[in-house]
């Protein structure tokens, strides 16, 4: 049982490695460039589609500030997912590539400070161990069903969110195997 915050903090570091493996690269490196995109468009979906099912429910009603916090990031999100579905279709030899992984990069970096340096110091202080510890059970949960492919048109509140991430994680998961 890993706590919420933990969790979250262990993915944020997950594609802040896989942001660095890509600044390393050189504009020749295409096949890397793209593969390391298409970990970024999974491990960023994922992460997204379980804050959205399980954490931002519980900051938004938290307190006025947190749900302030919470609303901009599900903004932060909503952008971040239209750049990865606009990555998934795009090929890296194409001039707009590169800095549209730059824009990502950027955006998921400010997104990441706000929310460990704002809105999880007061999630930490308003929940003890046993709730965020809950509360990192409900991510596990969602997480194995989360999409790994983006749908910025798809709803990102409950219960909406509930039931079309459900379905969207299952056919994108059929995808993944599928050749090709």
């Amino acid at each position: 049982m890993t706590d919420a915050i933990t969790q979250l903090k262990d993915d944020h570091e997950k594609v802040e490695k896989l942001f660095k493996k890509y600044e390393d690269t050189t504009d020749r490196a295409i096949k890397t460039r793209r593969k390391l995109v298409d970990q970024m468009i999974e491990e960023l979906t994922i992460h997204a589609a379980i804050e959205e099912q399980a954490f931002y429910p519980i900051s938004r009603v938290l307190s006025d500030e947190a749900q302030d916090q919470t609303l901009e990031g599900l903004e932060e999100h909503h952008l971040v997912k239209i750049t990865l579905a606009e990555l998934e279709k795009l090929d890296p030899t194409d001039e707009r590539f590169h800095p549209k992984v730059t824009v990502l990069m950027e955006n998921v970096r400010h997104h990441v400070e706000e929310e460990e340096n704002d809105l999880f110091p007061m999630m930490r202080e308003a929940f003890g161990r046993n709730d965020m510890s809950d509360l990192g059970d409900a991510l596990d949960e969602a997480r194995s069903t989360a999409p790994t492919r983006p749908h910025p048109a798809s709803p990102d509140a409950p219960p909406a969110n509930l039931v079309t991430g459900l379905v969207a994680g299952i056919v994108d998961r059929i995808r993944d195997k599928l050749p090709g």
